[in-house]
């Protein structure tokens, strides 16, 4: 039996041309309407000229229509989930997943992002103060479940940052085992960067630097379209490099995933061994099987699990004291922070002309000892943070060094339940799968 290509399903290009024009006026349409959209109230004339300038920010949701879109995010969710567990068609996913784009990216512009909500979630936990919508704790929440109990849907036909780089992976190619592990750690950084920053109040880096967003909403700068276009270039031989790479919501997408009830699988019966599926996941998130039970010693197998005993802990505290040292650099992106150092820079050097937040915090009438104590005061949350963080990376490093060194015995081809989209094309590369099919009709 022949191998087949990378993609068994072959969209002609006539169809797909028609599908992007459709996809191209429906945005266009979208765009329009909010355009020539009715201003409920006017805007108020001033005599002295004053032009009120255009938002950049998408307004809020009324209530009904953020519930409107909750309801469409879990019908999402079931939908996908079903085509993927029980239809396991790849096909079907690809087209819902354009739906996703089209309403999730370009219309509601990206925003609500579960991506994004982590931030919002982590700020009302470690502040009081602040109230966190239902509708971010949905978009939080909602793909969390359903990965824990169909696996990874939401990323398999729901993110639209996913379904923008699924349309160029033309040529996608395999990294390697060591290359994957080496760069799925930078997902972890981001995550607790995200979360330190948000816990502290100091900034939303997630939103901040946000590479689709901007492009869903027409006005990405020039520094983040380029950005956004190195990914989308890479994409095409680089499966999905955002989702697999950069994504913090990613990381807890995966830690889910590994417990979930029902999953993605190759094959809908028993495997046969051909070897078919080896090549189909662009991811490189098939499982190979593993025939030899004990390869290994005893002594062997006593000293390498010693080796990680010895090895989890040390670099869980390399990290956390190596992360300490750098907690005043990390800090320097608060606000607080970054005003005290140009208060000390300006009076260190009277010839130097005072930055625009120097004369306003003047002007205020604050006293600079206040300002002085509140920055003492986020720099202690940092180093402590900055601990957690470096404890958490020095953990993340040590289990994944563990993890190769265990050797974990299977017979079949299987995803790997953590870092698996779902996507099911590696569903059509299994005969059983079209043998089946073929019995049905």
């Amino acid at each position: 039996m022949s191998k087949p290509g990378k993609y068994p399903v072959r969209i002609p290009r006539k169809t797909l041309n028609r599908c992007f024009f459709m996809l191209l006026v429906l945005i266009l349409t979208l765009q329009f309407q909010e355009v020539l959209g009715v201003q409920r109230f006017p805007r108020p004339e001033f005599e002295s000229g004053y032009v009120q300038p255009e938002t950049l920010q998408p307004s809020a949701r009324s209530g009904v229509l953020a519930i409107v879109d909750v309801l469409i995010l879990i019908i999402s969710l079931a939908v996908v989930s079903w085509l993927v567990i029980k239809r396991r068609s790849r096909l079907l996913v690809f087209w819902f997943s354009l739906f996703s784009l089209v309403y999730f990216g370009f219309y509601r512009q990206g925003c609500i992002c579960s991506i994004g909500a982590i931030q919002n979630v982590t700020l009302g936990i470690f502040d009081s103060t602040y109230i966190v919508p239902i509708t971010v704790i949905a978009f939080f929440i909602l793909p969390l479940v359903f990965t824990l109990f169909f696996g990874r849907t939401f990323c398999a036909g729901v993110c639209p940052f996913g379904a923008m780089q699924d349309l160029v992976s033309f040529k996608p190619q395999k990294l390697g085992a060591r290359m994957n592990a080496i760069l799925g750690l930078i997902p972890y950084i981001y995550l607790g960067l995200a979360v330190l920053y948000a816990a502290t109040r100091s900034d939303f880096i997630i939103c901040r630097y946000d590479p689709f967003v901007g492009i869903f909403r027409f006005d990405a700068s020039f520094g983040m379209f380029l950005f956004a276009g190195a990914l989308l270039i890479s994409g095409i031989f680089i499966a999905r490099p955002y989702c697999r790479f950069i994504c913090p919501y990613g990381v807890l997408l995966n830690w889910v995933s590994r417990f979930s009830w029902k999953h993605l699988t190759i094959t809908p019966s028993n495997c046969i061994q051909c070897r078919l599926c080896e090549d189909s996941c662009p991811y490189d998130a098939i499982d190979m099987p593993v025939t030899v039970k004990n390869p290994e010693t005893k002594s062997a197998t006593t000293r390498k699990f010693i080796l990680i005993c010895l090895l989890v802990p040390f670099f869980t505290l390399l990290g956390g004291f190596t992360t300490s040292r750098i907690h005043e650099t990390l800090a320097k992106v608060n606000r607080k922070v970054a005003l005290t150092n140009m208060l000390l820079e300006t009076s260190n050097n009277k010839d130097q002309p005072e930055s625009i937040d120097v004369t306003t915090f003047k002007s205020s009438g604050k006293p600079i000892s206040q300002v002085y104590s509140e920055a003492s005061l986020v720099l202690k949350q940092f180093y402590t943070g900055s601990w957690i963080l470096g404890c958490f990376l020095g953990l993340v490093i040590g289990i994944t060094l563990a993890y190769r060194m265990v050797m974990i015995y299977r017979t079949d081809y299987i995803p790997n339940k953590g870092t698996c989209f779902s996507c099911t094309r590696c569903v059509d590369y299994c005969p059983v799968e079209r043998n089946n099919e073929g019995l049905t009709k």
